[in-house]
């Protein structure tokens, strides 16, 4: 299955969590690419569009390589064992943290302005990517819903490699449109992969929340 762009995409998992009977209090993007698909699903299930701000940690020598993930409300994953095989030292591990938490800081500052997140306390959240390549990033995500008080957590992304879906961690479900074997990157499911703009996001959280 290929996807024509993150529109397509979102419209097409949002009818597939609707047939499901999925339902949520909360839709939280991941900036920057989830957010397009997000508000397609917002719009589809009738929910509020917010974001979940979560940055990869990628590992120094290979930064597409996702080592960990950092989110807001201070939440910080390593995968020990990814850290461990190829000998990341505490030193190297700081330094990219300290990096990406200054671009978490700012991106949070740029999207939300001076609005606050969504109250999650005891509220469903249902958490929007364009794939899950590692799973790490969601995972980071779920932490900061549960931080929040979210009682109920579901990632779902129009496509992931099964092994990565399985390694998602918090979440109470997951759920892809696909789920193929040989999965390698994200980008490859997708007619158009173009870079989403945090102008884009805004407007799309405001477009998207205006009767809300």
């Amino acid at each position: 299955m290929m996807f024509d762009d993150r529109v397509d995409a979102g419209r097409r998992l949002g009818a597939h969590l609707r047939n499901l009977g999925v339902t949520a209090d909360v839709v939280a993007g991941l900036p920057r690419g989830g957010v397009p698909v997000a508000a397609e699903v917002a719009t589809v299930l009738g929910a509020p569009l917010d974001v979940i701000i979560v940055r990869k940690l990628g590992y120094p020598r290979h930064p597409e390589v996702a080592m960990g993930a950092i989110g807001e409300e201070g939440v910080r994953l390593i995968d020990t064992d990814l850290v461990r095989h190829f000998g990341v030292t505490r030193a190297e591990i700081d330094a990219v943290e300290e990096r990406e938490r200054d671009v978490l800081t700012r991106r949070a500052a740029a999207l939300r302005g001076d609005r606050p997140p969504r109250t999650l306390t005891g509220a469903s959240i249902l958490i929007i990517d364009d794939g899950i390549a590692t799973g790490a990033s969601a995972s980071a995500a779920c932490l900061v819903a549960r931080e929040r008080g979210a009682a109920d957590v579901i990632v779902a992304a129009p496509v992931g490699g099964s092994d990565a879906v399985r390694r998602v961690r918090g979440a109470d479900r997951v759920i892809c449109l696909q789920q193929p074997v040989d999965f390698q990157a994200v980008g490859e499911y997708y007619r158009d992969f173009g870079q989403t703009t945090e102008a884009e996001v805004v407007e799309l959280l405001e477009k998207t929340n205006e009767h809300s």
